[in-house]
């Protein structure tokens, strides 16, 4: 029993916070008004009262909007969204996907222009193709797998040098373990010659 109740205040305050007007965002009735409050697409509320009808995001610093944050929103009639500074690449995706599936008449494509990059500047959002998107996106991925190659280069390189350098010591070393052991053994034969002379001279004179 008292696990139901506590799934029950879970649930109620899970309700009533999803249906809270979120800073520094204004709510009118189910009208949320989050224009000219100079957010940018990290600032922005991550959710929005689930009955909102009509939702203002003009007049911002936004440059695309999170995945799903609309889709949630079941009774939403409008949203504005133009004087942004819309950045189309793999991040206006879901915006372009949204605006798609609206009516043309719809408010929410008016002025939804793309500030960069240059060669799509000024054109708007829900017209551009995926192509022309996909082309201007920047996988910080790829980046990371070029960096990560050159990396490897430079190690298989120096792996390289390395085992060159190794293999020149070894025969260097092998060369004067060589002079050293025949003259070694010079010395060594040039000691012998003198002792058995005296030997024999010495074995002479006691016969």
């Amino acid at each position: 029993m008292n696990g139901l109740l506590l799934l029950c205040l879970l649930l109620y305050v899970g309700g009533q916070r999803s249906s809270a007007c979120q800073q520094p965002c204004s709510c009118q009735g189910s009208a949320v008004n989050c224009s000219s409050r100079s957010l940018t697409s990290s600032s922005l509320p991550t959710s929005f009262p689930v009955g909102t009808t009509h939702l203002h995001l003009h007049s911002n610093l936004l440059t695309s909007l999170p995945n799903g944050l609309l889709d949630g929103l079941p009774s939403l009639r409008s949203v504005t969204l133009h004087n942004n500074s819309w950045v189309c690449d793999c991040g206006v995706l879901y915006l372009r996907a949204w605006l798609l599936r609206q009516p043309t008449t719809s408010v929410s494509h008016h002025g939804v222009k793309c500030s960069s990059p240059p060669e799509l500047r000024g054109r708007l959002v829900v017209y551009l193709t995926e192509e022309e998107v996909l082309e201007s996106c920047h996988y910080w991925y790829c980046d990371l797998a070029l960096a990560s190659q050159v990396c490897l280069f430079v190690f298989v390189v120096v792996q390289a040098a390395l085992l060159v350098a190794l293999l020149v010591f070894l025969k260097r070393f092998e060369r004067l373990s060589k002079e050293a052991r025949r003259t070694a053994e010079e010395s060594f034969t040039a000691g012998e010659g003198p002792g058995e002379n005296s030997y024999t001279s010495l074995k002479g004179d006691i016969n």
